[in-house]
C-alpha cells in the first residue's frame, strides 16, 4: 500500500497552517512526522484521517482517492482520549464497533490486545484505576482494535518506564512486519532512529527536508573524523603537528575520542594511513554523520 499527501494546503481564517505539503509512505514502513510544535504535523494528521478537509490537494492510497469507509486507520493521539470512568472492555468494545466491527468481533479483539498488553486482569477496571503506563497501553490497544492498515502514533513513548516502552516497542515492529503503512511522529528522535526509515520535516508549515534518514545524513559534507583511541592524548598533537595543511580542528569528545576537522572530506584515507603508520592503537576510526537531532535543528531552529 502506498499513502500519498499530495499538494496540501489549509488555512484557519487568515492563519495559513500547511502549505503545500507531499509526502510518501509504504507498507511496511514507518515514516517519521517531524517538526516544532505548531509546525502543521497534527493538521496534516487530522486531514489524514478525514478529521479535516484540505483547501487544496489530495489524499491517495495506490493512486487512488482514499476511502476512509474502505480504509482503517489507527489513531493514537499525544492527548490520551478514553473515558477515565467507563470500564476498560466496555470503551475499547465500544470504540471498535464506532469502526465497524461487529460485537463479537469486538469481544475478541479486546481480549487479543489486552493479552498482548499484558493488561487482561485489568478487563473489568475503571481506566482511572490504571497508572499512567498502563493506560498508555489500553490506548495503543483502542488503536489496533480493528486491525488498521494506517497506523498513526503521535508521540506514544511518552510516560513509559522501561519496561512498557520494549513492549510496545515489540507492537510497533510487529506492525510494520505485518505490512501497515505506519506514521511516526515523536520528538524523541532515539524511537525515530530506530523505527523509521525515512523522514520528513515540518517548519511553519511547509516540508523542510524529506527522505531517507541515511541519505540525509550522506548528504551532509563528512568532513568529520572520530577517533577513538586509549593514546587520544598522544594522537591530538601529532595530528596538529604533522597534517597542520589538512586538519581545521581536533576536539576532545570524552571517552577516549577525538573529533577531527578536516579541509577536505578526501584526506580521510591519508589520514587513517598516518596513525597506522605511527602504530597509535585505534579501537574507531569512523566518519561523523550528524545525528538526527542535529538535524532536527538545523531545519527548524526558525520555526515557531
Amino acid at each position: 500500500m502506498e499513502l500519498k499527501v499530495q499538494n496540501i494546503f489549509k488555512s484557519f481564517g487568515d492563519k495559513e497552517v500547511l502549505k503545500d505539503i507531499s509526502l510518501t509512505a509504504h507498507s511496511g514502513t514507518a515514516l517519521g512526522l517531524l517538526g516544532r510544535n505548531g509546525a502543521g504535523k497534527t493538521t496534516a494528521i487530522r486531514i489524514i484521517m478525514g478529521v479535516f478537509f484540505p483547501d487544496n490537494g489530495k489524499i491517495t492510497v495506490d493512486g487512488k482517492q482514499i476511502d476512509r469507509n474502505q480504509i482503517r486507520i489507527g489513531y493514537m493521539p499525544e492527548e490520551r482520549g478514553l473515558y477515565p470512568k467507563i470500564k476498560i472492555a466496555d470503551q475499547l468494545v465500544y470504540l471498535a464497533q464506532l469502526r465497524g466491527m461487529t460485537k463479537k468481533d469486538a469481544l475478541k479483539a479486546c481480549d487479543k490486545w489486552l493479552e498482548r498488553m499484558g493488561m487482561s486482569e485489568y478487563k473489568l477496571k475503571k481506566l482511572e484505576t490504571l497508572s499512567k503506563g498502563n493506560q498508555q497501553k489500553i490506548q495503543l490497544a483502542a488503536t489496533l482494535m480493528c486491525n488498521p492498515q494506517i497506523v498513526i502514533l503521535d508521540e506514544p513513548f511518552s510516560g513509559l518506564d522501561p519496561v512498557n516502552a520494549m513492549l510496545l516497542k515489540d507492537v510497533i515492529k510487529e506492525m510494520i512486519a505485518d505490512g501497515a503503512v505506519v506514521l511516526f511522529s515523536s520528538h524523541q528522535m532515539n524511537y525515530i532512529e530506530e523505527f523509521c526509515e525515512s523522514i520528513a520535516i515540518l517548519n511553519q508549515g511547509k516540508i523542510a527536508v524529506d527522505g531517507r534518514i541515511s541519505d540525509i545524513k550522506h548528504s551532509y559534507p563528512r568532513d568529520r573524523i572520530a577517533v577513538t583511541s586509549s593514546q587520544h592524548d598522544k594522537i591530538a598533537p601529532f595530528v596538529l603537528q604533522t597534517m597542520a595543511d589538512n586538519i581545521t580542528d581536533v576536539k576532545n569528545d570524552g571517552e577516549n575520542t577525538l573529533i577531527i576537522k578536516m579541509k577536505s572530506p578526501d584526506f580521510k584515507s591519508r589520514l587513517f594511513a598516518e596513525l597506522s603508520q605511527k602504530n597509535f592503537d585505534i579501537d574507531c576510526f569512523r566518519v561523523c554523520e550528524p545525528s538526527l537531532n542535529d538535524i532536527f535543528v538545523q531545519y527548524t531552529e526558525g520555526g515557531i
